[in-house]
């Protein structure tokens, strides 16, 4: 009894063990995609074309395919634009005004908004998916606290980060995926986030081509003036607000 015991234990042993790291390598999967897929973004030279000098290079070519084929356009840039964030790939900004600059000012939001968003998400799961839960069971305390505080005003939190453009995209992709924010919630707060500086973008692009002719050039400190900024920070401010409250309440 005790050696077919001892027998079975050691026969289970190395099944379990390598079915842990067989789970450990699948949830690898998507983030070394990912990670892949920057890399030999760069190593191809495809940055070349996610600038604005490559916009304004080829605008007459991208304005003659838009109007040849208007749909099929529209789908590879929704695609194109929502890999590029998925992917962490610098370059929003000039997806955003191309947006502006190929589809009008309206057409250009909806696509610019909901491609990013849809980045963003798959970003969030890939996170989520390969480190997310691992991360958190290892984190000292102040990663639990900064969680327990993200859950209970994710919505605010994330919202203000999203108005700020000092935080970069990708790190903000991230962070909620690694505190635990729900999908729903991140979903929601991505989209409503974007909106404000997806329309400053998109509405800038909507209108470069007289910049263009005149031979002006283009860049996000244009984009980005004091005013735009300040007004930015101010919304950031107000979606902080709830969660201000609520601390307070229950301090008081």
């Amino acid at each position: 009894m005790t050696e077919d015991r001892q027998e079975n234990v050691g026969a289970n042993g190395p099944s379990v063990g390598g079915g842990s790291r067989a789970a450990l390598l699948k949830r690898l999967v998507p983030a070394v995609v990912l990670a892949f897929g920057l890399v030999a973004f760069f190593a191809l030279g495809l940055d070349e074309y996610a600038s604005f000098e490559a916009l304004a290079k080829n605008r007459q070519w991208l304005i003659s395919a838009v109007s040849d084929h208007a749909v099929l356009s529209a789908l590879i840039f929704f695609l194109f634009y929502a890999t590029m964030i998925a992917f962490s790939i610098p370059g929003g900004a000039v997806m955003s005004v191309a947006g502006g600059f190929l589809f009008g000012q309206w057409f250009g939001l909806i696509y610019n908004v909901s491609a990013a968003t849809l980045g963003a998400t798959i970003l969030f799961l890939a996170a989520k998916w390969a480190v997310g839960d691992v991360l958190r069971k290892r984190a000292g305390k102040w990663l639990q606290r900064m969680e327990q505080g993200f859950r209970e005003n994710a919505f605010s939190y994330l919202l203000a980060l999203r108005l700020v453009p000092a935080f970069p995209f990708w790190a903000v992709n991230l962070a909620p995926a690694l505190l635990g924010v729900r999908l729903s919630t991140y979903v929601l707060a991505t989209f409503v986030g974007i909106i404000p500086g997806g329309f400053v973008f998109t509405t800038f692009g909507a209108g470069i081509g007289g910049i263009l002719d005149a031979g002006g050039q283009i860049s996000v400190t244009a984009i980005l003036t004091p005013q735009i900024i300040t007004a930015l920070i101010g919304l950031a401010v107000l979606a902080l607000m709830p969660a201000a409250y609520r601390k307070y309440k229950s301090r008081a």
